[in-house]
């Protein structure tokens, strides 16, 4: 059971959430709480269809709030005369069930902080679900024909409605369709999120060391310097709002800027200064008021902290287009002026948890990836296409010296590594190709699309210049990474970051490690883990308890799986071992087994057999996505599959209700009675979950 999906893996994720959806209902109806299926299917889609990050299990206040006040009065109608669905209710169930089940992201806020977003949203929801201006144009239509008493599930009968509004002669709320139309033309109204690009898990020192790098910055210090020279009453500037030459003069020498001063009459003609004083004022670290600069007296805390400061300057970098690349009367703009903050943010996300540096021929052929989807090159010579690139590619080597000289990259000579040199450029850079047309990825030959005949020349072009000799290598700093993370979580981006997990629950935990880190990261991740644990809990008793309590044999699977990969060799197999005597336990720890060739069939006892059949089928039930997907499965395996369900019933799998279930889905599929494929066998087994406690029941 996972819980996250790419946009593309639209049937997994289907198949999840009807499973989810079924076990969230059986949960409800048990605990007596409120639950609409059909609500509960939609709010899945809207985590996953309308986030960038697509985590079913992470809610925080504002997935509620623009769920119940957004998503839903845009999308979902409800006719007249119909019972209204309890969205909240709904969703608070959800929320409930994913905490009991151990689906709940354990990076996100609470079950009780979660709940009382939902409240805080739900005030508002009647509101929000009457208000016209809020419907989708669909909705919006489908309410009008309703409210005149067209049967809209009639097509004929709103088919005629339709025509009628065409001719003007259906009457309708003129001011709410264009409030509609307007959220549609600006870009407001909800639609499904272009999913942000996965990030590997990144490892960080603690703030303490990142401070004293950012106080060892010469941009921090110039930028300090520049606001404290400014002083309580402030310094004059010239009616074009510049330093005067005399004051620039002094601030060259004192903040050693490196500008030369032979023969300057303006501080204009002063780049790097003029420069750091664009920095401070986008900072919000000086301002100009009156004719003269002064200090922002609410920057003071960021002045006195290196750490804030750096954080403050590097993302003041966004706005320096004008400063860095404008045009100065003598030369044109480039093509990386009119893109600046994308590419600039492309780039740096491009960079980010990269495994290894960058080389400067891969950077800088898919930012031309990325000019070519933001620029017509339909008119000019081949000569003056080379030119324009050439003048981007100048103008993104000022942009690289810009962040090496804060300290958010750092550069180096050397080899490319061997990843980049055979890889396409849609691989390389996801982030600089999001949203290219397909006519344009054929023209250049990006993997996905038809072939381009050229594109082998462009490939071995390529190959040779990474290959000829040592290129300039491009990777993020920690200060850097640190400073692309904040701004990746600010707008709603996944960027995992190494010790987070230190104290969530072991089933935590594990479900994260499962679906996010690659082997090295988790094994980091697990350790630190067990560290934080200390003395005072048997770390390894936790983490079996977690496989005993999850209640998806899938996700059980995998987070043993996990546990395994995460755990040195020797371990693994020893702990393969133990919980093949485990009752509880022995399924998953054979599926492991017979998975890594530690186990032969020959090896394995009768009983074993039948519980390794028995466990691949509950997992087959939970694949195909719940009782309705599950039919369709078995009824596709043909009659001889009731063969393998009677053997799987008479097994001493613990899971005997999942067995039950498999029964009836069975006789359903293969349209038998349920008595011919055998009855589950009632064994005495430990208490789900109950690690021990020594009381036993029959299940």
């Amino acid at each position: 059971m996972r819980m996250r999906f790419e946009p593309e893996a639209e049937a997994e994720f289907e198949a999840a959430r009807g499973l989810l959806v079924d076990r969230l209902v059986r949960w409800a109806g048990e605990q007596g709480l409120p639950v609409d299926g059909f609500t509960a299917e939609t709010v899945l889609d809207y985590r996953h269809r309308a986030t960038a990050d697509g985590r079913l299990g992470l809610w925080e206040a504002r997935h509620a709030q623009e769920l119940l006040l957004t998503w839903l009065p845009w999308n979902v109608t409800e006719l007249p005369g119909e019972e209204r669905c309890d969205a909240p209710g709904t969703l608070r169930t959800l929320l409930r069930y994913l905490h009991a089940a151990q689906l709940a992201d354990p990076r996100g806020p609470s079950l009780q902080e979660s709940l009382a977003a939902v409240d805080k949203a739900a005030e508002q929801y009647p509101t929000a679900m009457a208000d016209r201006t809020r419907w989708g144009l669909a909705k919006f239509w489908a309410m009008t024909a309703a409210e005149q008493g067209v049967d809209i599930r009639d097509g004929a009968a709103l088919q005629r409605f339709a025509d009628r509004a065409r001719r003007g002669e259906a009457t309708y709320d003129e001011r709410a369709l264009d409030a509609i139309m307007e959220r549609r033309l600006t870009g407001r109204a909800p639609s499904g999120s272009e999913r942000a690009e996965p990030q590997l898990p990144v490892a960080l020192p603690e703030d303490d060391e990142l401070r004293r790098r950012a106080q060892a910055s010469a941009t921090v210090a110039q930028l300090r310097g520049l606001t404290e020279w400014t002083g309580a009453e402030g310094r004059p500037v010239t009616a074009t709002g510049r330093l005067r030459m005399a004051d620039a003069r002094e601030l060259v020498d004192a903040l050693g800027t490196g500008d030369t001063l032979d023969g300057v009459r303006s501080s204009a003609d002063l780049p790097r200064l003029g420069l750091l004083v664009e920095w401070a004022k986008r900072a919000r670290l000086v301002r100009v008021v009156k004719g003269r600069l002064y200090a922002v007296a609410k920057a003071r805390p960021v002045l006195a902290d290196p750490l804030v400061l750096w954080l403050r300057a590097f993302d003041a970098c966004f706005e320096l287009r004008q400063p860095l690349l404008g045009g100065n009367g003598r030369h044109a703009e480039s093509m990386l002026f009119d893109v600046y903050e994308d590419v600039l943010a492309d780039v740096l996300n491009t960079l980010y948890s990269l495994p290894y540096p960058m080389p400067w021929p891969r950077l800088r052929d898919t930012v031309h990836l990325a000019y070519r989807t933001s620029f017509r090159f339909d008119g000019g010579s081949d000569l003056s296409h080379r030119m324009w690139f050439r003048h981007a590619d100048r103008d993104l080597r000022t942009v690289l010296d810009l962040l090496d000289d804060l300290g958010a990259i750092e550069r180096d000579e050397g080899m490319a590594d061997p990843v980049f040199l055979d890889v396409d450029l849609s691989d390389t850079a996801p982030e600089l190709l999001a949203g290219m047309p397909p006519e344009l990825g054929e023209l250049l030959g990006v993997a996905g699309t038809t072939p381009d005949p050229a594109a082998g020349e462009r490939a071995e072009a390529r190959r040779t210049e990474l290959t000829a000799g040592p290129v300039e290598l491009i990777r993020l700093t920690e200060l850097g990474t640190r400073a692309v993370r904040q701004r990746l979580l600010a707008v709603g981006r996944h960027a995992p970051l190494i010790g987070e997990l230190a104290r969530a629950p072991a089933a935590g935990l594990l479900g994260v490690l499962a679906e996010e880190y690659p082997p090295d990261a988790a094994q980091v991740e697990l350790a630190g883990w067990i560290t934080a644990c200390g003395e005072r809990v048997d770390a390894q008793r936790e983490l079996t308890d977690a496989l005993r309590t999850t209640p998806f044999h899938t996700r059980a699977q995998a987070m043993l799986d996990v546990l395994l990969v995460a755990s040195p060799d020797d371990e693994s197999e020893r702990l393969l071992r133990a919980l093949r005597r485990d009752s509880q336990l022995a399924p998953l720890a054979l599926n492991a087994l017979a998975q890594r060739d530690l186990l032969s069939p020959e090896d394995m006892t009768g009983a074993e057999h039948l519980l390794l059949l028995a466990e691949n089928l509950l997992q087959l039930v939970e694949l195909a996505g719940g009782p309705g997907g599950a039919e369709e499965a078995l009824r596709a395996q043909g009659a001889e599959v009731g063969d393998a369900i009677a053997a799987a019933l008479d097994s001493a799998h613990p899971d005997r209700a999942g067995l039950e279930e498999l029964r009836q889905l069975a006789a359903r599929a293969l349209r038998v009675p349920a008595a011919r494929l055998g009855r589950t066998r009632t064994t005495r087994t430990r208490r789900r979950g109950t690690g021990g406690s020594g009381r036993r029941r029959h299940r």
